[in-house]
């Protein structure tokens, strides 16, 4: 079912390509300013991109072109490579998802201010192995963080995680 190349299988690779805003409170609200983009893999990780940079406006993106790597190898990362398992044995488990947050970044000159999360997307573990693809630049949706149901932007994102999770899969017959 699976193709698997080695030095492939223990990652998961993620790229945070860009971002752009569609009309909203976000895109109105005079404190966000700068934008950053965090990514997680249930509870472990928290990768984010090092520059917050200015906020969209009208129709415009804004480039990260950042890329990180989450190791699932099972030498020195089993937490996450059970927490792939468990997405791929159960499928009723709601946290099946790489989550990116989009946050809002204070000015320098106003340092009191907190970060503040503005928006959701998600990638699906799950759909990557169910489809057998990975997501390559694909626009995906992100959600308000105080209204799910509101599409505030768009994240253009990079998941290659099918060789990690076909591993897993693998890992998990063979028990």
């Amino acid at each position: 079912l699976c193709f698997v190349f080695k030095q492939e299988v223990e990652k998961i690779r993620i790229k945070i390509t860009s971002l752009g805003l569609t009309e909203s409170r976000i895109t109105s609200d005079e404190t966000i300013q700068q934008l950053f983009v965090e990514c997680r893999l249930n509870n472990f990780l928290a990768e984010e991109t090092p520059l917050s940079l200015p906020k969209p406006t009208g129709g415009q993106r804004i480039h990260y072109n950042y890329s990180t790597v989450i190791n699932v190898d099972k030498a020195h990362n089993r937490p996450e490579r059970e927490y792939l398992k468990s997405i791929l044995l159960k499928p009723d488990l709601p946290a099946d998802s790489l989550k990116f947050t989009v946050v809002s970044d204070p000015p320098e000159d106003e340092q009191d201010l907190e970060c503040e999360d503005i928006g959701f997307a998600y990638v699906s573990l799950k759909e990557i192995f169910q489809k057998q693809r990975d997501i390559i630049e694909q626009d995906i949706d992100v959600v308000d963080s105080e209204d799910a149901s509101a599409v505030i932007g768009k994240l253009t994102v990079t998941v290659e995680a099918l060789q990690a999770l076909c591993s897993v899969h693998e890992e998990c017959s063979k028990e």
